[in-house]
This record gives C-alpha cells, structure tokens and sequence, in this order.
C-alpha cells in the first residue's frame, strides 16, 4: 500500500534526525568547541545586548570583546584558585605523608588483626617509594612527564587546539547571533512558524532560569563552604571553598573534587580526625543545604528534571562527549524535556491516542 502524505513526511524527518544523531556521533570529538562555544555564546548574548545598551556610542565589535574577556578571565580565575592549594598541599604531602603512612599501619594492622584477616600493610616498602618518588627523583618527575606527553602528544594538541579555538568561535558566535538566529528561522516553513516561536521561547524560559538559578547557587555554596571551613580554621579554607562552589555546576565531579581537597588539607593541616568531622559537617550541610532548599528555590521545579533522568544524561551525554558532556547535561536535558512535554500533549491531543471518533 503507498505511503500517504502525512506518512513519506514523517519516514523523511526521521530519517533526516537519524542522519543527525550519526553525524554528531561520528564529529563528536571536532564538535566539542563549537558545542562550549556556543553554550558559552547563549550565556554571554544577553550581556552584550545590556552593554550595548548602557553604551550606544561604544561599537558592537568592542562590547562583544570585553565580554568574552571578562567570562574568559572569570573561567582562568576559577583555575587559578588551585595554584595556592597545590603549591601549598605538595611540600606538606612531601613531608608528612611518612608519618602519616606510619599512623595509617598502627591504626589499620591491629584492626585486620581483630577481624582475622591475614593482611598486613608493609608501611616499610611504601614509604621508601613514596620517599623515592616525591623526595629525590625530580629529574626522574621530569623524564615521566615528558614521555607522558610524547605519548598522548595527540591529546595534548586537541586540548591545547580547543583552548585556542574557543574563544575565536565565541567571538564570532557572539557578534553575530542575531544573524545566525535569523538564518535558522528563515529555514523554518511559515506554517510552522508559530510552534517554533513558542517551543524557543519555552526553551529559551528553562535555560535561562537554569542559568541564571545555577549562578546564584554557585555563588552561596561558595560563600557558605569559605566559611564553614574557615570557621575549623583550616588555612586553605577560602581557595577551596569557593573553588568548591563554583565548580557545583558540573554536577557530582566538582563536588567530589571539592570535597577531596578539603580533606587532604585537613589531614595535612591537622593530622587528626578534626579533618574528617570538619569535612562531614560541612560537605554534608552544604549537601542538604544545596539539594533541598538552593536549587529547588533558585533553580527551580520548572525544570522538572527528576535525579534518574539527571544520572541518565550525565552518563550518556559524558559517554558521547567526555567532560563537555558532562558539563552541558543539564541544560540539553531541559531543551530535551521541553520536548518530550510538547510530543505528550500533541500525542494525547491526537487521534491515535483518543480514537477515530474523538
């Protein structure tokens, strides 16, 4: 039987989104710059249109620079706040991890001991190693390194290529968004104007409360993990407080990232189990406090997103697309929602749902 109208219509969509999904699937690796690029750019825009605003007189061209410079320059800040952190914690480390291993064999061997476990941690040849490897052998540091990188010289230049590309994609993404909008909706047909209007605009409401929420998320947890770790006294507590804060926004790893350099700190610093009940206490606050108050007053409900569905793209979009999958999960998990929502109403409105004689 030949296929209707409404049916060659639906097997060319399909087979156009098929298309699609293979060749981000196959230009997944060269995609990733322009994909932060762009997710950068939408974030950015509305900033440009403000300035532009405030400063008729100023060129587009300049506005769009000093932008991209201050974003640029806040995400080097963000990395910057390791540099304190690693410079300090490496000497401690050098010097205190003996010791510590020594504690670590007095508290563990009598404890395997009790459950009859026939283990015994040789603390002797692990710390000779570790003396070996952190103590003596910097040149031996320097000659792993560079074999490291001759190894994965490739990956070496793609992050080193997608750190220079970057930048020049938000440049020209942002100086001329409007016309790139403009150009995608001239694709449209005029018949569907109207549902593409309104599907943007949906997504367009989500993203930009995603935004907006998660910014005024990273900056209290910032504050608040600052302060509750500078209250234990820890030295380091400011660097890794707000580096702990602003990193939330990739879900999970920024907060284990955070989590395991306030420990190693605190064990460094303290030598005792201050530093675990410091990191309980506030980790385990700032948990509570993130999940069930920040995020669902400044975020929001609107997104809807429930946390299987949230582990689901995290590991998906992760898989296709590494750190940058990861880092864009949410926010393409709303675009895909708003979706999902519109494809329920329209089935339910249909007749395949309701029947013939609906």
């Amino acid at each position: 039987m030949p296929l209707n109208t409404s049916s060659k219509r639906l097997t060319l969509w399909l087979g156009v989104a098929l298309l699609v999904v293979v060749l981000l699937w196959v230009l997944g690796p060269v995609l990733v710059p322009f994909a932060v690029a762009a997710v950068l750019a939408y974030a950015l825009h509305p900033l440009v249109l403000k300035l532009q605003k405030l400063t008729p007189f100023v060129p587009r061209v300049l506005c769009v620079v000093l932008v991209e410079v201050i974003a640029l320059l806040a995400v080097l800040g963000i990395f910057l706040l390791l540099v304190p952190i690693l410079t300090r914690e490496i000497p401690l480390l050098q010097q205190q991890l003996p010791a510590l291993l020594d504690r670590l064999a007095v508290n563990v061997n009598p404890w395997l001991d009790r459950l009859g476990w026939q283990l015994t941690l040789d603390v002797g040849s692990l710390k000779a190693q570790v003396i070996q490897y952190l103590s003596s052998n910097r040149e031996d540091w320097m000659d792993t390194l560079v074999a490291s990188l001759k190894l994965g010289g490739s990956f070496a230049l793609t992050v080193l290529g997608n750190l220079i590309l970057i930048p020049v994609v938000l440049f020209y993404l942002l100086y001329e968004w409007d016309r790139w909008v403009l150009q995608i909706v001239q694709w449209v047909p005029l018949k569907w104007r109207p549902a593409y209007d309104s599907f943007m605009s949906e997504c367009d409401a989500v993203l930009g409360q995603y935004f907006r929420g998660q910014l005024l998320v990273m900056l209290a947890l910032s504050v608040f993990y600052a302060a509750g770790l500078l209250a234990f006294g820890l030295d380091l507590a400011i660097p890794i407080g707000v580096f702990t804060g602003l990193a939330v926004c990739v879900p999970y790893l920024g907060f284990g990232l955070g989590l395991m350099l306030a420990l190693l700190a605190g064990i460094l610093q303290f030598a005792s189990m201050k530093a675990v009940v410091m990191v309980a206490l506030v980790f385990g606050v700032g948990q509570l406090l993130e999940g069930f108050w920040l995020t669902p007053k400044w975020v929001g409900e609107r997104i809807g997103l429930h946390p299987l569905a949230v582990i689901f793209a995290l590991l998906a979009l992760g898989q296709m697309f590494g750190f940058v999958g990861v880092l864009v999960a949410l926010p393409a998990s709303a675009v895909i929602l708003v979706a999902l929502r519109r494809g329920r109403d329209q089935y339910f409105d249909s007749q395949l749902y309701r029947g013939p004689g609906a």
